[in-house]
């Protein structure tokens, strides 16, 4: 609006100053200058949001197994084990002096444990292909043992109270359960919120079932991680 005040000053009797002209030649200027700095600042939050990305901390199994308290003789489930991911790392925590139990819906991922278990030298870990959303689903014995992992196994399955019923079914008097799932705060990755279960959820089943809740445990930033006792 400069330019009108400019030319207006210079020659105040004109009447062939353009007014409509100038409005439109500021409107287009505020709404460029508007839209780079909308640029400029989404610029600056992408560039953000990828530093966040980049330093964000994942689930850490090792650091995690270091707070079950897990003893050499021990027995070990492990739900919806995958290719692993837990399994592996608490079999070298227990030693040959206790065993783990993989447990999954789907082959492949079995084939993989043990694969990976003998090229580790592990003999402690034993496959199961299960389902665990049937009625005592693992095929494990009641009261045999000691701790159960349930890591992203919840929100995958529909059956979710025959999941920690069978938990219960196969834990010892003072076993623990850990519980791992998708926090409902941070979406960047992972599963859509509809599938998130929240961990009140999670406490409100296990005390459905007599499960004690005992602590929340770091999981990174992306997981939650509860500990349950029978």
């Amino acid at each position: 609006m400069s330019d009108i005040f400019f030319e207006f000053r210079k020659n105040p009797q004109s009447k062939n100053i353009n007014f409509k002209k100038y409005i439109k030649k500021s409107r287009r200027d505020s709404f460029g200058a508007k839209n780079k700095m909308l640029i400029n600042k989404n610029s600056q939050e992408e560039e953000l949001s990828k530093k966040s990305f980049f330093t964000a901390k994942f689930i850490d199994p090792q650091a995690i197994i270091e707070q079950l308290d897990l003893k050499k003789e021990m027995t070990v489930a492990d739900f919806g084990s995958g290719a692993g991911y837990f399994t592996l790392p608490i079999a070298k925590k227990i030693e040959d002096g206790g065993k783990v139990f993989a447990l999954d819906v789907v082959s492949q991922k079995l084939e993989s444990v043990t694969s990976q278990a003998k090229a580790q030298g592990l003999n402690n870990i034993i496959t199961k292909r299960v389902n665990l959303e049937n009625p005592s689903g693992s095929g494990l014995d009641v009261e045999s043992t000691d701790c159960v992992i349930m890591k992203d196994v919840l929100f995958q399955n529909k059956n979710k109270n025959q999941l920690m019923e069978e938990a219960k079914r196969i834990l010892k008097k003072g076993g623990k359960i850990l519980v791992v799932e998708w926090n409902c705060e941070n979406f960047s990755i992972g599963p859509e919120k509809s599938l998130r279960i929240n961990k009140e959820s999670v406490i409100e089943l296990a005390k459905k079932n007599g499960l004690n809740f005992l602590r929340e445990i770091n999981a990174g930033n992306f997981h939650y991680g509860l500990i349950l006792e029978k």
